[in-house]
C-alpha cells in the first residue's frame, strides 16, 4: 500500500485531543487530494469571488468530494464538506426553490450524497431524487425550470443518469435513450443540445460514456470511446478545441478511458503527472496539479486538482464511493 493512514485521533481527558502529524505520500493522487482539502475554507466548503463579494461554491465542493473517494484520503474533509451541501440554505441555494428547480445542480448534488452514504430523499431539507426525476420530460430530457431559461446540457444528462442509477428505481430508460440520441456523427458527444452541426467535445464525450455504461448502453458508449481516444494530444493530455492540454479535460477523459483503453490511459496519467507541483516548489503548492504546463495559479488549480484526480486514481463516477483515509496527506520530499 503506497497511502499512509493517519493514526485516529487520541483522546487525552475531557474535550482534549492530540492530532498526529499528517501523513505524507508519494503517491500524486493522495497529495493531490490531500492539497485539495487543505484549501477549502474552515476545511469544509470553496467559495466562489465576485467582485470581492465571497458566495457558496457548492458545484467546486462537490468536485472535491468526488476527488476525494475517488482517491480514498481526505475523508474528514468529504465528510465536513457534505455537512455543510447539507445546510438547508446551501441545499436550496444550489437546487433552487419555489419556482427555481435546477436539473444539474439536483443531479450532481443527489450523485455526492449518494457517494458519501447520505439519504438523496432528504437532504438539506429537500428530496434531491423526487426532485429530480420531476425535472424529466417526456422526451426523455431533465430540464431545468427556472424564470431565468433552461441551462441543462449533457453534462446534466450524464449526472442524473450516474445518480438515479444509485437509487432503488434506477435511471429511467427514456433518460438514457435520449442521452444516446445526441451522439454526433464522428461518435462523439455534444455540450449542448440540439447544436447544429453537431459538434462533439472531450469533456462532454468522456462524462457521456461513463453514464452510459453506467446504464447499459455498451455499444454507444463504445463509439463515443473511440472518438475520445482520437483526440489525445502527442503530450498525452486532452484539451479543449485547438488549445494546449489541460488538466481539467485530460482528468474527465484519463477517467473515462481507464479499464478501455489502458495504453491512452496511461499516457494521460503521465501528462497529468507532469503538471503536478512537486518537491522544488512551495511547500503549501506540492500535490497542487496545475491547469496547463504554464505552470501553477492558484485561481484554477482547485477544480484542476479535483478533475485530474479522477484521471490519476480511473476510478469511475458511477464506482465513487466514499471512505478511506482520514488524512490529507502531503507529498512526502
Amino acid at each position: 500500500m503506497r497511502r499512509l493512514v493517519l493514526a485516529a485521533v487520541l483522546m487525552l481527558g475531557i474535550g482534549t485531543a492530540v492530532t498526529p502529524a499528517v501523513a505524507a505520500s508519494h503517491d500524486k493522487a493522495d497529495a493531490a487530494a490531500g492539497w485539495l482539502a487543505r484549501q477549502l475554507v474552515d476545511g469544509e466548503r470553496f467559495e466562489a469571488d465576485f467582485g470581492g463579494q465571497k458566495f457558496p461554491d457548492q458545484g467546486l465542493t462537490i468536485d472535491a468530494i468526488f476527488a476525494f473517494a475517488a482517491a480514498r484520503s481526505s475523508d474528514t474533509n468529504a465528510e465536513k464538506a457534505i455537512t455543510w451541501l447539507a445546510r438547508p440554505e446551501i441545499t436550496t441555494g444550489y437546487v433552487g426553490s419555489g419556482t427555481e428547480a435546477y436539473a444539474g445542480a439536483h443531479a450532481k448534488l443527489l450523485l455526492a450524497a449518494k457517494v458519501r452514504h447520505k439519504n438523496g430523499n432528504a437532504f438539506g431539507g429537500a428530496d434531491l431524487e423526487a426532485g429530480l426525476r420531476g425535472l424529466l420530460a417526456p422526451s426523455g430530457r431533465f430540464s431545468d425550470r427556472s424564470d431565468f431559461g433552461d441551462f441543462s446540457n449533457v453534462f446534466t444528462q450524464s449526472l442524473a443518469l450516474l445518480a438515479l442509477d444509485r437509487t432503488p428505481g434506477g435511471a429511467p430508460a427514456s433518460a438514457r435513450t435520449f442521452l444516446a440520441g445526441t451522439q454526433c456523427p464522428d461518435g462523439g458527444f455534444p455540450l449542448n443540445f440540439g447544436q447544429t452541426p453537431c459538434a462533439s467535445d472531450v469533456d462532454s464525450t468522456a462524462l457521456v460514456v461513463q453514464a452510459l455504461r453506467a446504464t447499459g448502453d455498451s455499444v454507444n458508449a463504445a463509439e463515443g470511446t473511440t472518438w475520445l481516444a482520437s483526440k489525445q494530444n502527442a503530450d498525452g493530455g486532452f484539451s479543449v478545441g485547438a488549445n494546449a492540454s489541460n488538466a481539467n479535460s485530460t482528468g474527465l477523459a484519463a477517467q473515462a478511458l481507464a479499464g478501455h483503453r489502458p495504453a491512452a490511459a496511461t499516457k494521460a496519467r503521465q501528462f497529468l503527472r507532469s503538471l503536478t507541483v512537486g518537491c522544488p516548489g512551495a511547500v503549501a503548492d506540492r500535490g497542487a496539479i496545475a491547469y496547463d504546463a504554464t505552470g501553477f495559479d492558484q485561481t484554477t488549480a482547485p477544480r484542476a486538482t479535483a478533475q485530474a484526480v479522477l484521471g490519476l486514481t480511473g476510478v469511475k463516477l458511477a464506482n465513487l464511493d466514499g471512505g478511506g483515509n482520514l488524512a490529507a496527506p502531503t507529498l512526502a520530499c
